[in-house]
């Protein structure tokens, strides 16, 4: 007898926010016109575009860090125009990038318990786009490889380490691009551009691989990313106005593999894929649902699982990495939603009776490890993702702080002339870039202290006055 219902061990996927003492509050979310997440998360903060005025600043929280947060807490304010996107470098969970209608990329260097203080300097800005800038992207497997897109319609790629623009993509794009992903090891990018096509390139090369014209129909913004098995996966609007998903074989682009029609409604659908579990979930701007796929390799290939409805609509979403997770508990995504004025984690669990490690839920996923040097991988070199197990929960390495030392050549903004100095001058360098980073620390942490003395005087002052 033929079975009727698919055998999947995510059907029973459900979501659930978390209560609302573990929330974050009082927060004013940014509410700058732009499609971008607004939110970026790793295993130690979050962080989310604000209001901001005179400039542009986010928010970098500890995730611990819930309940109200006080109108004075530290933001990142470097940029004089509102902040557009922010992403989290994936190979140390400190450094940040931010992007802005400034027209700069800026990178950031948070300190390991969070901000203190305000941060207005960057370890680098790097400038070359003509227009604001809306999209940034970190190189999945290489060190200190950042790409950016403005609406000047070019992509940069740079080499954080040194602050150069390494490669410009200038005229493959006739207008705004929408979004850029790369693939899993991070040889080629997809793009998908207002003029409705969808292209795949190889940055190095600076060839284009393959276009397809009016991947969607409708007149809306789309999304197009990469899936772990090379095919590319398309979010975007029908000439109805109809929100659509589609799978396309970038060896062929001529039709979509499945075309999936949703729903009408005006909102562009930010997809997020897990390319371990091979889930992808849609988030519509402005919607107050979350809709999940599973992507699997026979047709019809795109399967819906479900639906998290709440009634409170989101202005944007972060999306944590897979090492964030807590295993223990069956925990597959875990998502930070921002409202109007708070931002709300909403977890992903599979439910299971049984306490023990589910090894079919977490194969091995990309760990914190580049598996390439910025050189190397400007040189043609390509690397697949370094894998990590799980099973124990995620636990920053012993030698994350070292790893954490090197990237401080971004705080001298070295330039690869340090490349030819002794191993002993290397070993002085990262002593002294670890030392300027204690120094700045303690000089915070002594501001901090002499302030709330100033605070206590006056207040054994005020005290004394109504004792007397």
């Amino acid at each position: 007898m033929r079975r009727v219902v698919r055998q999947s061990k995510f059907r029973h996927v459900f979501g659930q926010a978390v209560k609302n003492d573990q929330c974050y509050d009082d927060i004013r979310v940014s509410r700058v016109t732009w499609d971008s997440a607004f939110c970026a998360v790793n295993p130690k903060f979050v962080a989310i575009i604000i209001e901001a005025s005179g400039g542009g600043a986010f928010l970098v929280l500890p995730l611990h860090k819930t309940g109200r947060i006080d109108k004075a807490y530290p933001t990142v304010c470097g940029h004089t125009g509102p902040v557009l996107d922010i992403d989290w470098c994936p190979h140390n969970d400190q450094v940040i990038a931010s992007g802005s209608e400034d027209c700069t990329v800026m990178v950031w260097q948070i300190p390991e318990n969070g901000l203190v203080s305000s941060m207005s300097e960057p370890v680098v800005v790097l400038e070359g786009h003509s227009k604001r800038v809306g999209i940034i992207t970190w190189h999945p497997t290489a060190r200190n490889v950042l790409l950016s897109a403005g609406c000047d319609n070019q992509i940069i790629i740079w080499n954080v380490g040194t602050g150069e623009a390494m490669i410009t993509l200038e005229d493959m794009h006739p207008d705004v691009i929408y979004n850029v992903c790369w693939n899993r090891n991070g040889s080629l990018i997809c793009t998908a551009c207002k003029d409705k096509s969808v292209r795949v390139i190889d940055p190095r090369k600076e060839t284009l691989i393959s276009e397809r014209e009016k991947a969607h129909e409708g007149a809306r913004p789309m999304r197009a990313i990469f899936l772990s098995d090379g095919n590319i996966l398309t979010t975007g609007f029908s000439r109805m106005s109809e929100r659509q998903l589609a799978l396309w074989n970038t060896a062929n682009m001529e039709e979509p593999m499945t075309v999936n029609e949703m729903d009408t409604s005006n909102g562009v659908l930010l997809p997020f894929y897990d390319p371990d579990t091979n889930v992808v979930y849609l988030c519509g701007k402005g919607d107050s649902s979350i809709r999940y796929f599973e992507i699997t390799e026979e047709a019809p290939y795109v399967h819906f699982l479900n639906t998290f409805a709440t009634k409170e609509p989101q202005r944007g979403m972060g999306y944590m990495p897979k090492r964030g997770l807590d295993v223990n508990k069956c925990e597959i995504a875990r998502f930070f939603k921002l409202h109007e004025r708070k931002c709300e984690p909403v977890v992903m669990t599979v439910p299971r009776k049984s306490d023990l490690f589910q090894d079919d839920l977490y194969p091995d996923t990309a760990g914190p490890d580049p598996a390439l040097e910025a050189e190397d991988w400007f040189d043609g070199k390509n690397g697949e993702p370094i894998l990590i197990s799980l099973k124990n929960g995620y636990v920053p390495g012993k030698n994350r702080d070292l790893k954490v030392v090197k990237k401080n050549i971004l705080d001298n903004k070295a330039s690869k002339n340090t490349e030819n100095s002794t191993p002993a001058n290397n070993c002085v360098f990262k002593s002294e870039a670890k030392l300027e980073e204690i120094l700045k620390e303690i000089k915070s942490l002594k501001d901090l202290v002499s302030s709330q003395e100033k605070r206590i005087i006056k207040l054994e002052e005020q005290m004394s006055k109504i004792a007397i």
